[in-house]
This record gives structure tokens, sequence and C-alpha cells, in this order.
């Protein structure tokens, strides 16, 4: 069995070791971030684990403090080399005394480690201290990779870091934002390890491999998670008794528990994002589901405003022609839904058929009245969850600020996923419960897969 490669991650206070640690391992419990200095007092040892097994066994160790006087120090041994030099520093006094916190960090990386990064944080500016710490931890005769992070911010001194290593003999280097990492940084800073780890370049290329087919796959599950989301809330249906309905304070109620289903549905869907992300619900913040008080009457059965919507989702030709025949049943109460289910009931169109409209029918004559939820809504929803997979995606674990997302541009390329769900109009049993599975899991595990493959392909415009 390979053994893992062992890293210690190194460097000044504060310049977010802990932090690079929780991106790279998608622990974010681990260890504490924090702008206090000194946050990591001891070496703690956490692992990269791909396929079940230990690929990376990361070392995070204390702050370099006193750099420049421990740098003074070491001078003064004798010793026949300098990581001769280091050695006899370990076993003095000293590293017990005036040095213990920088003796925890030399002893991680001569004892234990096959190489270092050293984190590096690129607004401060290049002082003494940063080149002793540099110098100091050259001696221990290991390779160095430094990661220069915060690169991100507009105040970064990066060209004189750039120089700094230069003039140590640093010359592999890796940019990476433990706040906001650079999509595929991870993977380049793995790449970049192999070239002063020639004897594990095999073992690192796998680590890259893996890392390439875990991105993949949760990009993949986050389309599920949306797609899951989508169809739960396209095969909402509600009926209330006519009579019910027609008392003001019963159908205010009733709307409102409807609305609050479909935030109930959105906010799982925010949580199970973050799973797949490996963050915790906390992280994030979804802004509200635009409220739908007040709009059932005017925007659900007023002709213009459904032609209007139809418009956008490439359905107003479809809506304009079959309002006039079907207006008088709409405008007395009974919501057709959104613009897919009208249009595919008018047209003949989706797999449903008539099937939607003959329910509706029979339930009319019931003396029932139904809700569903509008196109619109749908593209909203669609638009909003895959920003927010999509943020996701690029952000770091060490980020302490609450994600939000508040974007309210909408990508009308998300029409055909809206389309697509025209399907779930016909099948309420689609719709996830509390604690329940959906009924009908073949054929909308089929749709399922439709829209999330929609989705992926929007991610990836995105993307590019």
């Amino acid at each position: 069995m390979t053994e893992p490669l062992r890293i210690a991650i190194v460097g000044h206070t504060n310049a977010g070791k802990t932090s690079l640690l929780r991106t790279l391992t998608r622990q974010v419990d681990f260890g504490e971030v924090s702008d206090r200095p000194g946050s990591t007092r001891h070496a703690e040892a956490i692992d990269l684990r791909l396929d079940g097994a230990v690929a990376v066994r990361f070392i995070d160790t204390p702050g370099l403090e006193d750099s420049v006087a421990l740098l003074e120090y070491l001078n003064t041994l004798e010793a026949d080399s300098r990581p001769e030099r280091v050695r006899a520093f370990l076993r003095g006094p000293e590293a017990s005394r005036s040095f213990e916190q920088e003796a925890k960090v030399l002893r991680a990386l001569i004892e234990q480690a096959d190489a270092a990064m050293i984190v590096i944080d690129t607004r401060e500016p290049v002082l003494p201290k940063y080149r002793a710490e540099i110098e100091i931890l050259s001696w221990c005769a290991k390779p160095i990779m430094p990661v220069l992070n915060f690169v991100r911010y507009l105040n970064t001194r990066l060209d004189d870091w750039h120089q700094v290593l230069l003039e140590s003999g640093l010359h592999a280097r890796v940019e990476f934002d433990v706040v906001a990492p650079f999509n595929g940084s991870e993977r380049q800073l793995y790449s970049d390890l192999a070239t002063l780890l020639p004897a594990r370049r095999q073992q690192l290329n796998g680590i890259v491999d893996a890392l390439t087919l875990q991105a993949r796959e949760r990009r993949l599950a986050a389309c599920r998670v949306v797609a899951s989301t989508l169809i739960d809330v396209a095969a909402m249906r509600r009926a209330l008794p006519a009579e019910e309905f027609e008392d003001e304070v019963r159908q205010k109620a009733f709307v409102r528990a409807f609305q609050d289903d479909v935030r109930r549905h959105a906010r799982r869907a925010v949580d199970e994002l973050l799973a797949v992300f490996a963050f915790r619900p906390d992280d994030a913040e979804l802004a509200e589901m635009p409220q739908l008080g007040g709009r059932w009457e005017d925007d659900l059965f007023n002709p213009e405003l459904l032609k209007e919507a139809g418009k956008r989702l490439g359905l107003g030709a479809m809506i304009g022609a079959g309002l006039g025949v079907v207006a008088d049943v709409a405008m007395a109460g009974l919501s057709l839904g959104a613009a897919t289910t009208l249009g595919a009931t008018i047209g003949g169109a989706a797999s449903g058929g008539w099937r939607p409209l003959w329910r509706k029918l029979e339930n009319r004559l019931a003396g029932v009245q139904e809700l569903t939820v509008e196109d619109p809504v749908l593209l909203l929803l669609a638009d909003h969850l895959l920003d927010l997979a999509r943020a996701l995606e690029q952000r770091g674990h060490a980020a302490q600020d609450k994600l939000r997302v508040t974007d309210e541009r909408v990508d009308e390329g998300l029409r055909g996923v809206v389309r697509a769900l025209g399907t779930a109009r016909g099948h309420p049993e689609w719709e996830r419960g509390d604690g329940r599975r959906a009924a009908g899991s073949t054929d909308r595990q089929a749709l399922e897969s439709e829209v999330a493959r929609e989705l992926d392909q929007r991610f990836e415009v995105a993307a590019a």
C-alpha cells in the first residue's frame, strides 16, 4: 500500500494555514479560523481521503512568531550543515523556552514531512521577519511550495512576493485564495508539487485525477438536487373546497400555506446543496422566495401578464391563442398552473396530454379549487439555486462571512429546464414530502436526470 504524502503547512501567524487545510480537505470544522494571532498552538494532523484511503496527511503547524531572533540564534550554533543546526536547536533548551512555537514547526517539517507548503499573506509587505522565515525553513532541506494567499484582494503586494521568492530560490509557487479559490487551482497545486517531488509524481498525478473526478461528481450531484427540487415544486397541487376558497380569511391562509410549502422545498434544496459541497447549514443565506401574496388573483389569472411571462419562456404564442378558450374557467378561479401547463393543456402537448385539464375539470365539478406554481416561479427558483451551486463550487471552506446570493438577473437559458418540467404537472404524487419519498420513482428519476443534464449545460455555459 502506498504511503500517504506528508505535507507540513507552515508560515507566519494568521497567514491562513488552517484555512488552507479546511479548503483542501473540505473539513469545515477543522481547527480554528480567527483574526486573532496564534489561533493554532500545536501541530495537528488532518487527512485528505480519496476512495477511502489516506492520500495526503497534512500537518497544521503554529505560526512562526519570532523568526528574526531565531535566525540569529541558529547562526550561533556550531554544526556541519544548516539542517544539523536545526536539529541541534531542536535538541537544545531553547526549543522548549524562547522558541517553543518555532520548534514545533521545524520539528514537524524536519522529522515528519516529505515537503512543506508555506502560506503567504500577499496583502502583507515583505518584512525582514518573512525573509527570515523563508530562510529558516529552507535550512530543513525539504522541498518548499509557496502558497500565495489572499491574491484576490485589491491591496496585494504580489509582485514584491514574487521577487523575494525568486531571490530565495523558490521558483515553483501557486496562487491559491483560501476564501475564494480559483477554479482548478487545487489541482494545479498538486501538479506543481510534483515538480518538487519527482519520486511521488505518479502518486500526485493520481490525486489530481481523483480530485478532478470528485469535482465533476459534486457538480452533477448539485444539478440533481436542483432538478429534484424543481420537480417537487412543479408537481405541487393543493386543493380547497370552493366554499372555503370563497372565504377571504381561509383563502389567504390557503395561499400562504402553499407559499410556505414552496419555500420549504427551496430551503431543503439549499441545505442539500450545502451538504454536497461540505458546508454547514448556516454558511449560506438564501434570499427569501419572492412573495406570492396578492399575486395569485392578479398574476395567475391575468391574461396579459400570463402572455408576457409566456413570451419570456418561449410560449407566448401558444398562450395567446388559448386564453380565449379557457378564460371563463381560469377567471372563475380554477388555476391552470404555470404557462407550461396551460400551453400543454391547450395544445395537447407534453406527456400528460389532456390529463391535467381533465383532473382540474373533475375537481371543478366537485367544487374544488386548486393552486399550482407558475412557470416564472420555477424559472426564478432554478436560476437562484443554480447560482447558489455555482457560488458554492467556487467558495473556500475558510470563508467566515455568510454567503449571500441575491443576484436578480435571470438566466433565460433555463427556459428548456422549465419546459422539461411540464411532465411533472400531471403527477402530484411526485412531490416529496417530509420523511417520505415521491411515488412513481422510475418516471420521476428519468425526468430528474433529464433536467439535471439541462442544468449541467447551464453550469458549463456560466463557467465558460
